[in-house]
């Protein structure tokens, strides 16, 4: 027998690296002898084989003969592998044990099913699609405070690696024994890109620690070590984040900034005022808009000046049409207060200056400055110059931005208005964002009316900012629309996003009630053939998944163990 330097090539500790026959082998069998025949010498190489390599039925068998001798030799040269230093045990996850009902539900949950396996061409089948419930059961653990059971962390981390929107109540669900077991795989990697890589942060009384880690740690760990800091004191984190300003990258320096939405005061003001004169323009155009987030600051009374200065009421016409001029340059000054000088394509300078003076100026502003009118009596107002579109749109951004219900109120209009007809709202899309500065009853309220009044065909960005479970209104609402969809002769998934939304949002109380749209009609003469039944199978299915989110619930509501 020949050494084990003899039948590998480049061995290390715990390696062995094929040698030149072997893969000859490989070749060989792959392409078939008769079309690859090994080399002689690669078969006659190995010591006590003699064996002829020509095309024919021996082929085959040589080579096969010299390739079990072959591997024999190299599992016997096989050096033994250096051990490896055993990982730190994880950390301890003090939180209650997931009750067993629930987590056998979350095994099946995690197993999932596909939204298409009921058949195809559009249909889903009557049963609850798994992989959609995951989210919601995810957030309600999360509410409970449990923990997962060590054996469903795996499964849990890859569910979260193929969805983002699993990311967040995923890994905050799997704790630190998530993060522990995701920094032994490279495929979890994600993990560890918004936490502290598993290890636990260090507390503020030891504040040698806590330098030492932001000097030392991570880009993902630094951001957890600062959300953490600024949770328990603003103050500490702001002194920390400037302590290595100067010398960090402009795209941290971004992202560190970003941060800072989380809790945001007025106490950050001096910092963004600094951040302003940052030598990388998107940092400055964040802090610009945080500033403008807060309309005490200096930043916004300087906005409100300029803004002022270009929207007035016409005294010409009575004092009841408003006035635009807009700004002829964008000075040194605007560009260091974050307004961009130059414009997308297709947008004009002027309108793009204005429009970014307008939207970074307090709200409050404006009542004073157009005759102490109401934020409905100024939208309604009329703008001279074909202005009207671009002044709304503007305040429509800052009542998102400074997060004003009133405004946003005043800009969304009545639900009955057509939906592109509002003030100031040309898109669903802003609308949305307007309807989520009001409060949670209001904005239900306000979608229930748009549907009752327009059905469902342009809902469905207005649904998705709405609070789950749907207020009853708004959940009768929708159903109602589906009905009327139904009775109107077309197929169900025309409607099948909002069909979705309903078995996620709709109140679960809700599925006795439903269970009449559960039969099959009779299809109208001018119906779409079988829609009908087809409106049946979708009503059961959503009936299935409320019942499969009360069970749910319950399970998760029952009393673990505590360990």
């Amino acid at each position: 027998m020949t050494t084990a330097a003899a039948s590998t090539t480049g061995t290390t500790a715990g390696t062995t690296r094929p040698a030149g026959p072997w893969e000859e082998f490989v070749t060989s069998a792959l392409l078939g002898t008769d079309r690859r025949t090994p080399p002689a010498d690669a078969l006659t190489a190995l010591d006590g084989l003699s064996a002829t390599a020509s095309p024919g039925k021996d082929a085959p068998v040589a080579l096969l003969d010299a390739a079990a001798l072959h591997t024999v030799r190299r599992r016997a040269g096989l050096l033994p592998a250096r051990a490896v230093e055993p990982p730190e045990a994880a950390p301890y996850d003090g939180r209650a044990p997931l009750p067993e009902r629930a987590g056998g539900r979350l095994v099946q949950l995690l197993a999932g099913r596909s939204a298409s396996s009921g058949g195809s061409g559009g249909r889903r089948g009557s049963a609850p699609d798994l992989t959609e419930l995951l989210p919601q059961w995810l957030a309600a653990a999360n509410e409970h405070g449990y923990r997962p059971p060590a054996t469903v962390l795996p499964a849990l981390l890859n569910a979260a690696r193929a969805r983002t929107d699993l990311r967040p109540p995923a890994l905050r669900f799997a704790g630190p024994r998530g993060l522990w077991l995701a920094g032994l795989n490279p495929e979890w990697k994600f993990a560890l890109r918004g936490a502290s890589g598993g290890r636990a942060l260090p507390g503020a009384q030891d504040p040698a620690a806590v330098r030492r880690l932001w000097e030392e740690g991570l880009f993902a760990e630094r951001v957890a070590l600062l959300s953490a800091v600024r949770a328990r004191d603003a103050e500490a984190a702001r002194a920390l984040l400037a302590s290595t300003w100067a010398t960090e990258r402009a795209e941290d320096r971004l992202m560190f900034v970003d941060s800072l939405r989380t809790g945001l005061s007025p106490s950050d003001e001096p910092f963004l005022e600094q951040v302003l004169s940052d030598r990388s323009r998107n940092v400055r155009v964040t802090a610009a808009e945080l500033l403008s987030a807060l309309p005490g600051s200096a930043f916004a009374g300087r906005m409100a000046a300029r803004a002022a200065t270009c929207v007035s009421m016409d005294r010409t016409g009575g004092g009841q049409v408003v006035v635009v001029e807009a700004p002829h340059e964008c000075d040194a000054d605007m560009q260091h207060d974050g307004v961009i000088p130059v414009p997308p394509p297709g947008r004009g300078e002027r309108s793009w200056w204005l429009g970014q003076l307008v939207e970074a100026a307090p709200l409050d502003i404006w009542p004073g400055r157009l005759g102490g009118r109401t934020p409905e009596e100024i939208v309604a107002l009329p703008v001279l110059d074909d202005w009207a579109d671009e002044l709304h749109a503007a305040w429509c951004r800052a009542a998102v931005r400074q997060g004003d219900a009133c405004w946003s109120a005043a800009l969304l209009g009545p639900p009955s208005a057509p939906p592109a007809a509002g003030p100031g709202t040309p898109s669903l899309a802003e609308r949305a964002k307007l309807l989520a500065t009001l409060e949670p009853a209001e904005r239900a309220g306000w979608v229930a009316e748009f549907i009752s009044d327009h059905g469902l065909s342009e809902a469905f960005q207005l649904l998705g900012v709405c609070a789950v479970p749907w207020a009853r209104p708004l959940g009768r609402a929708v159903v109602d629309a589906l009905d009327t969809a139904r009775d109107a002769g077309s197929y169900p998934w025309s409607f099948s996003g909002v069909m979705g939304l309903a078995e996620r949002c709709l109140d679960p109380s809700e599925a006795a009630r439903l269970e009449l749209l559960t039969a099959t009609p009779e299809d109208p003469e001018d119906a779409s053939p079988g829609a009908g039944g087809y409106w049946s199978e979708a009503f059961r299915r959503l009936v299935s998944t409320l019942r499969l989110r009360a069970a749910m619930l319950a399970e998760l509501a029952e009393h673990p163990d505590r360990a």
